[in-house]
């Protein structure tokens, strides 16, 4: 008995501890929610008095053909005519290029830039970005990934906000797709792992040196991306909408980051590898190419996704154990903690799910996804240690430790 009560206690304090730490997410996403920064907010400003700023909307693709033609076709269908549309066809071996020719012969706005090479010294998504950028002749220059797809009111919602707000940045956190066990298993607990290190509520206040974009969604003022150097400026990194953060912060600008709450749906991978490996660079970057934070990031994955888990369960255990052999006191208190534990996790988890548009059963997949993100966490710091290659975007980068 007296072991039993030990072991109890034990697990007790730690289900107390998890339950301190769940009760601060859930307050924490209720702030955030309460204030709710969704660029539908944009669909009550009025249209100036002037007319709307021409926008170009700048596309980097590299064999995209699995998600071209839904990207080019929701471009299209912006409830925005001021718009001008610019491809930007990075070394296409598939059938990216004749997709976007397609849609090139039926909408006159559009322009395919095709690109044969990329120099040694450039990433090459920025090169990509970079000549597209060229061929823009907007007032805000909006550069998006191939693997999005656009509600037709965005392009004006973004931007009546971001003239609004005096952004010379803005940036959404696009919806991402849960098609595939992996989005709904791990891509929330990777999506929750990268916001930690970036909260929304924090990030791009000039008095904050922590700065965040989402290089899904784009929206510069023309003038400030030239004064900042544009593309030139990041084109060697493998985050560029870190980068660009840091940059407009830097000079002095307002970066905006905004849910996109819906309105912009990106489908990011269609496979766990391409999941994994994808996952793997935004780890690296997000952490400063560090291997010690990586690595203390995947203890807290593990121990909050995996080790707590555990917990509740054998407190669970050791409660009804402890009942039904005399210790009834104590065994009632451990499943009552076990009880409030499981529903404020519940509560935060929920909040955090339906934000992101992810079905609400996918949480008890928790543990699961916590399990995959740990382990691509601690990949990431092994390959920086070991300099064993990033591939991405058709090259790839040795990156070295810091």
């Amino acid at each position: 008995m007296t072991t039993l009560l030990i072991f109890l206690w034990i697990a007790l304090a730690c289900v107390v501890a998890a339950v301190a730490y769940w009760s601060f997410i859930l307050f924490r996403m209720s702030r955030v929610m309460g204030d709710r920064p969704s660029v539908r907010r944009g669909l009550e400003i009025s249209i100036p008095s002037d007319g709307l700023p021409k926008v170009s909307v700048v596309i980097p693709a590299h064999n995209e053909e699995r998600v071209i033609d839904e990207c080019a076709k929701s471009i299209r269908a912006q409830n925005y005519e001021n718009l001008e549309i610019i491809f930007a066809m990075d070394r296409c071996t598939d059938g990216t290029a004749e997709i976007l020719k397609r849609h090139a012969a039926e909408d006159s706005r559009i322009q395919l830039v095709e690109i044969d090479s990329c120099p040694d010294d450039w990433a090459g998504k920025c090169h990509a970005a970079h000549q597209g950028s060229r061929h823009a002749t907007g007032q805000w220059v909006l550069f998006t990934d191939a693997d999005t797809r656009f509600d037709p009111e965005l392009v004006q919602s973004s931007v009546l906000l971001a003239i609004e707000r005096e952004a010379s940045l803005l940036s959404l956190l696009s919806t991402l797709t849960t098609n595939h066990g992996f989005e709904r298993s791990a891509q929330p607990v990777a999506s929750m792992t990268l916001l930690k290190l970036f909260p929304i509520d924090r990030v791009n206040d000039q008095g904050n040196g922590r700065v965040f974009a989402n290089g899904q969604f784009l929206l510069f003022e023309r003038a400030f991306y030239e004064r900042i150097g544009g593309h030139v400026r990041v084109k060697d990194a493998l985050l560029e909408d870190l980068a660009f953060a840091e940059r407009v912060h830097i000079e002095g600008g307002r970066g905006v980051l905004l849910l996109a709450d819906g309105m912009l749906v990106c489908s990011m991978y269609s496979t766990l590898k391409s999941f994994e490996e994808g996952w793997k660079r935004i780890f690296i970057e997000a952490c400063h190419r560090r291997p010690s934070r990586l690595r203390k990031q995947a203890w807290r994955v593990a121990a909050v996704g995996l080790f707590l888990p555990s917990i509740y369960l054998l407190l669970l255990v050791l409660g009804i154990v402890a009942i039904y052999t005399g210790a009834a006191t104590a065994g009632l208190i451990a499943l009552a903690m076990v009880g409030l534990v499981f529903g404020i996790q519940g509560c935060a988890l929920t909040m955090i799910y339906r934000a992101g548009r992810v079905p609400g059963w996918s949480m008890f997949l928790y543990p699961y996804g916590a399990w995959v993100v740990t382990r691509i966490l601690r990949q990431g710091a092994d390959d920086l240690l070991t300099k064993r290659p990033i591939r991405w975007g058709g090259r790839e980068y040795i990156l070295e430790p810091r």
